[in-house]
């Protein structure tokens, strides 16, 4: 990936809804689509109460990225709330995506704007 390319960055709310995830998807992909190279980025700061739509919606980012050109959806600034859930219910691997010392999607252009 070229490093010069700002990452598509999708951001969790705090009160997320099952009505918000097509959103966010839909978000994420025009976001991948202007930039073929970006990075699929979701700043998960906000989800300090994680529960299955939260999973729900992580699942259906991950998967828009997938299908945006095989990217992986990074997760950063995930609370240990939402890792513990990610990983019961094995999808864990989206909370290593990133890691600790990845990219930090603030300094990064938002799909949201």
């Amino acid at each position: 990936m070229n490093p010069e390319q700002p990452a598509a960055v999708v951001v969790l709310p705090d009160h997320l809804t099952r009505a918000d995830v097509p959103r966010l998807c839909a978000q994420l992909h025009t976001a991948l689509a202007a930039s073929p190279t970006a990075p699929a980025d979701c700043d998960a700061s906000a989800a300090v109460q994680p529960d299955l739509i939260t999973i729900e919606a992580l699942a259906r980012l991950a998967l828009t990225a997938r299908r945006a050109g095989g990217r992986r959806l990074r997760l950063h600034k995930a609370p240990p709330e939402l890792r513990a859930l990610l990983e019961l219910v094995g999808l864990g691997e989206l909370a290593r995506a990133a890691g600790e010392d990845g990219p930090d999607p603030a300094r990064q252009r938002s799909a949201t704007e």
